[in-house]
């Protein structure tokens, strides 16, 4: 059983930075790719970005390609998400996620075993 816990999120300006964190306690073949979604309220929740744990492939969607950058500390077993210019449209709660195929696929959250409890982020105008 892999467990996840994120932090970092909080309120900020548009323009803004902000780093999340995901520490997974182990590293197991069911954490080969880790996942940052977010869901707003309302909106379907969706896939931000990937890594892969072991080669340090990363993978981004179209909303935040250029934004936000994806990283890993496998000493720690903790995953970042530094997210710059951020935008109204980045509010929502991020949750990170694992899973056990070699490659992330963001289309959908529901190849995902394993989540974290989420931490919000508010984006202000």
């Amino acid at each position: 059983q892999v467990q996840l816990v994120e932090s970092g999120g909080g309120s900020v300006q548009a323009g803004g930075s902000l780093r999340l964190s995901c520490a997974a306690s182990d590293y197991t073949y069911s954490t080969n790719c880790i996942g940052w979604f977010r869901q707003a309220p309302g909106k379907e929740r969706e896939g931000v970005a990937g890594i892969t744990t072991g080669g340090g492939a990363t993978y981004y969607s179209d909303s935040v390609s250029g934004r936000f950058t994806i990283s890993q500390d496998n000493a720690k077993n903790t995953v970042y998400l530094q997210m710059n210019s951020l935008k109204p449209e980045d509010t929502g709660m991020y949750y990170c996620a694992a899973t056990r195929p070699y490659e992330c696929y963001l289309g959908s959250w529901r190849g995902y075993n394993y989540w974290g409890q989420g931490t919000q982020v508010t984006v202000s105008s």
